[in-house]
């Protein structure tokens, strides 16, 4: 085991945790796909934002023009940049003193060549139908500096052959062949996305570095999806490391505080450490990674160690205490010989529950189901082979008493589930009542900044940007209209299209939380401005599309709108920030809005990031509430053929449903909104209580065979109890350190966390063995 655990800790140093967003977005489906290959189309460029709001309030002073000029200068020499635009480097096409032409400089028209006075930029700034929202605040009190960066053209390669074979997938059968091409080609684009994440974390950071030597004169905010993903990897590794550590201390201390040994933290801590590197381990060798939704396993992991390291803890005791002339190979001979059974069944239960999740179409979803299956069975026999090696290496123990606090709870919840069951049961009936009603109230959420705590700094840099810049989640419309045969090729814009953009970017202005909205129809604002706020004809509109230089027609034009066949983008962000937005009800108020347009769904399509975050959560909701069901009807079954008895397979089921759907039922209630972190919170009430319930049942059927039903769950109480008690105690007190995170979602996980634990050890202690004395076959023998 030493040897395994060492060479596997040193794979597991490759292990991959990446919790950016966009490991979020199922790859593979029909949204995915279409959306890619609209990205495809119109190539918008990758691209962060610096706000630079200056102390003294004036954007245009010479001092602040010097500031974003330098700032631009040393960020433009960074490798990967291609460009850096800001109020100083933009065309300022208005400035010109001749009409636009085929000899027009726009780079000859920048205030860095033109020098204007403050008061002339002003003017040119307000109200400018790109600029503003892209480049300037509305208030003109706030700067932007956009950088932008150049592709990777062996990636774009990469992502655009897999495309097309996904594609080619969703219509047909692919050949052999092409499988393997497209394994191929998904091992290159992991490994050169890994390689751009690690980049772009270097350039956030020299970004960072260049930006603090203006803090005297500046509050400058950096934004942009990337920065989002940036912020969301480091606090989320901050906490798994401080309070990964406050968590193992609080679990230490409690091992000594219930068990008083050394011995026991020392086995504990190798067994915990152990299943953690090797499971992490055999991860990275499968080339398995962890994802926001799978982020958590390593916790899931512990709690699953820890539940068999205290049972067989606890049996030890008890075989001890039984016979204390006993040499300790045969106190560890008869322990594994007594336990070995429910912690295999255990083991079983709990990786069927978690195989349940493959059945989802959802790829994060699947794949954190197979790697909780894969951690459950490496979890159950690295911990059944270690902790028996490690207790032969020490003297046989000295038998003690079990604690006082612990025997009382005990020895109540028995009298209870005894003398008062019938109301237990109605209690627990109510119960479950309340949490189905409480789990349809669910909704979900996608808020990324609302992840944050609003008085931490990277909330406030990310509210300040989503605010003051135009939003910060990017959504498109595509609109595709459809032209008459015969249409003249030198006619790229019809005036009816140009019409319709303007309207359906007037219908999305006015939607709430939306932020900057950018289109053709900004340009034709821009035409009309050049053209003395005369309208232009649409074929005075061609006729300045042709004559365009082409940097000055891809700039303005290139990522918005595709001549042939004509294909108009219109590029919107949402305000993230905004309270109270329903995106759900904003997707659905924009479908409603092309209608009431006359715009029919074959005419236009909505992507980008918005929408696939939304349409995941959605379907992560469904997905989660068919597997619930369906590791609800496997589990039975699973029961069944543990127990060989339908009556106690169905009474051993009502408390992982109690534990399972009263997390989900206090969300509702409390308006919780589910998102991808708290989307696990059901599978570990389940692990927890589909654990315990293995151990308990197993006990009170053995038990059964020579007592009494009420003797069996007294003496069930007086044993397992001990270990059910202990293992919540330690997981629920360990999880509620993650109240102190700057991290809503690590915040709720951990208080839902402890919440489910201390529910499933309720329902274990009292609801379950009411259950077995009012339900039980009463005969003289019990299931075997």
């Amino acid at each position: 085991m030493l040897v395994l655990t060492v060479v596997l800790a040193d794979q597991s140093r490759r292990f991959e945790i990446n919790a950016s967003a966009d490991t979020l977005i199922s790859e593979g489906n029909r949204d995915f796909i279409r959306s890619q290959k609209i990205t495809q189309k119109f190539s918008p460029e990758e691209f962060l934002i610096l706000a630079y709001q200056p102390k003294d309030g004036d954007i245009f002073s010479r001092q602040s023009q010097r500031d974003v000029a330098d700032i631009s200068r040393q960020i433009r020499a960074l490798q990967r940049v291609q460009s850096v635009r800001s109020i100083l480097s933009v065309p300022l096409l208005q400035a010109g003193e001749q009409a636009l032409s085929s000899d027009t400089q726009p780079d000859q028209l920048t205030q860095s060549k033109l020098n204007l006075p403050p008061a002339r930029l002003r003017a040119i700034f307000k109200g400018h139908p790109v600029y503003e929202g892209l480049l300037i605040n509305p208030e003109q009190t706030i700067s932007g500096i956009q950088v932008l960066f150049k592709a990777d053209p062996e990636l774009n390669r990469v992502q655009r052959e897999s495309l097309a074979l996904q594609e080619q997938r969703l219509e047909g059968e692919l050949t052999h062949e092409q499988k393997i091409q497209l394994q191929t080609l998904a091992l290159k684009q992991s490994r050169l996305e890994k390689t751009l994440r690690e980049q772009r974390d270097k350039e956030i950071d020299e970004i960072r570095d260049i930006i603090a030597g203006y803090g005297s004169r500046a509050e400058i905010y950096m934004g942009g999806p990337h920065v989002l993903a940036y912020q969301l990897i480091n606090i989320v590794q901050k906490d798994l490391s401080l309070f990964g550590t406050a968590i193992a201390l609080v679990i230490a201390a409690l091992i000594m505080l219930i068990f008083k040994r050394w011995r026991w933290l020392l086995i504990t801590a190798c067994c915990c450490s152990a299943s953690v590197l090797i499971t992490t381990g055999c991860f990275a060798l499968a080339g398995l990674k962890a994802t926001v939704i799978s982020a958590n396993f390593i916790a899931l992991l512990l709690i699953l160690t820890l539940a068999i390291v205290i049972h067989l803890i606890v049996q030890y005791r008890e075989e001890l205490a039984a016979d204390t002339e006993a040499s300790q190979y045969v106190l560890v001979q008869r322990t594994l010989k007594n336990k070995l059974a429910p912690c295999f069944f255990a083991g079983l239960t709990t990786s069927v529950g978690f195989a349940s999740l493959l059945l989802s179409d959802i790829k994060p979803v699947s794949s954190f189901g197979l790697m909780m299956m894969l951690a459950m069975v490496i979890t159950l026999v690295s911990t059944l082979l270690l902790l028996p090696s490690l207790l032969m290496l020490f003297p046989r123990e000295q038998s003690r008493e079990s604690s006082h606090w612990s025997r009382r709870p005990l020895t109540a919840s028995g009298r209870l589930s005894l003398r008062r069951s019938t109301p237990v049961i109605l209690f627990g009936a109510l119960l479950l009542a309340l949490s189905v009603v409480g789990s349809l109230r669910l909704s979900v959420e996608n808020s990324f900044i609302n992840y944050f705590k609003k008085d931490t700094d990277v909330y406030r840099e990310l509210a300040f940007i989503d605010q003051h810049f135009g939003g910060s989640t990017p959504l498109d419309i595509v609109y595709r209209p459809e032209r008459p045969a015969g249409q003249p090729s030198q006619l790229p814009l019809r005036a009816i299209e140009v019409q319709n953009t303007h309207r359906i970017q007037d219908m999305l202005d006015a939607q709430t939380g939306m932020g900057t909205t950018l289109s053709v129809v900004n340009f034709t604002k821009l035409a009309k401005q050049l053209n003395g706020n005369r309208p232009l004809t649409e074929y005075e509109l061609a006729a300045v599309y042709w004559t365009l230089d082409k940097s000055i027609r891809k700039d303005l034009l290139g990522s918005l709108f595709l001549p042939d066949p004509a294909e108009l983008r219109i590029s919107a962000r949402v305000k993230d920030s905004t309270e109270g937005l329903n995106r759900k009800q904003l997707l659905a108020d924009i479908r409603q809005g092309m209608a009431e347009l006359g715009i029919t769904e074959q005419h236009y399509q909505i992507s980008n990031l918005f929408v696939l975050y939304q349409s995941m959560l959605e379907r992560l909701f469904a997905s989660q509430i068919l597997t619930l069901g369906a590791v609800f009807a496997v589990l039975t079954l699973v029961f069944w053929l543990v127990f060989r008895s339908l009556r106690i397979a169905l009474l051993a089921m009502v408390p992982n449903m109690v534990a399972s759907l009263s997390i989900l039922g206090l969300m509702g209630w409390l308006g919780i909104p589910l998102d991808f972190m708290t989307m696990t919170i059901a599978a570990i009430a389940m692990g927890i209580a589909v654990d315990d319930t293995i151990h308990y049942t197993h006990r009170f059927l053995e038990e059964r065979r020579q007592h009494s039903v009420e003797t069996a769950i007294e003496n069930t109480h007086q044993s397992v109890g001990y270990a059910l008690l202990y293992t919540s105690t330690i997981i629920a007190l360990g999880f509620a350190l993650l109240m102190g995170s700057d991290f809503i979602p690590s915040v709720m996980f951990g208080l839902l966390t402890a919440a489910a634990v201390i529910i499933a050890l309720i329902a274990d202690l009292t609801l379950l063995p009411a259950l077995l004395s009012r339900f039980a076959p009463k005969g003289k023998h019990a299931p075997a």
